[in-house]
């Protein structure tokens, strides 16, 4: 997706350690335009596929799930990291590692929202090592749902996530896949 490919290019920055910002325009605050585009990308890619929930993870995933879901006209799902009082009843849990914060941490989803009669599409913002979206799919297999597929805004293809997960047969769609980035001089390079 060039339009995304085009914004990373002129907001990202590149930090030490593999990161990558964009919480000017993604996952911090949100140009809601783009966010469009990626939705209407999405349904584009995924539109062989009868998909009838959204999956993401607490935070960053939601507002693009919001627009992939506008999409599609069905519902969002949101894992949240932690159980609270307003989750009642039977959840769902699978334990995530999170790169971004170093720690891991229990999913959960309430079993009223994801079933063995859902056909599923897992979206978020970025895939790196993979773990975000290896618990998720697991949500989705412990329900008795269908995994469409997951939708990723922005993988780093030089760490092992997206790979590891084509090789287990899951169906991805990356929207731009960085191959490399260097924090000294700013430079993106993007799989063609």
């Amino acid at each position: 997706m060039e339009l995304l490919k085009e914004r990373i290019r002129k907001d990202g920055i590149v930090k030490d350690g593999n990161v990558l910002k964009v919480d000017s325009f993604l996952n911090h605050q949100i140009d809601v335009k783009l966010l469009e585009e990626i939705g209407k990308e999405f349904k584009r890619r995924f539109a062989d596929c009868d998909i009838n929930k959204i999956l993401t993870i607490e935070a960053s995933g939601i507002g693009i799930a919001v627009e992939v879901a506008r999409a599609f006209g069905v519902p969002v799902v949101f894992a949240k990291k932690s159980k609270t009082k307003n989750i009642a009843g039977e959840v769902w849990t699978s334990k995530v590692m999170s790169y971004t914060h170093g720690r891991e941490f229990d999913i959960i989803v309430s079993k009223d929202f994801l079933g063995k009669n859902d056909k599923v599409l897992i979206v978020d913002d970025f895939l790196a090592n993979g773990a975000a979206l290896e618990g998720l799919i697991s949500l989705v297999k412990d329900a008795g749902a269908e995994l469409c597929g997951c939708g990723i805004v922005i993988e780093k293809g030089f760490q092992p996530g997206g790979d590891s997960l084509r090789n287990k047969g899951v169906r991805l769609e990356s929207l731009a896949i960085v191959d490399a980035m260097d924090p000294e001089t700013g430079e993106i390079t993007f799989r063609e």
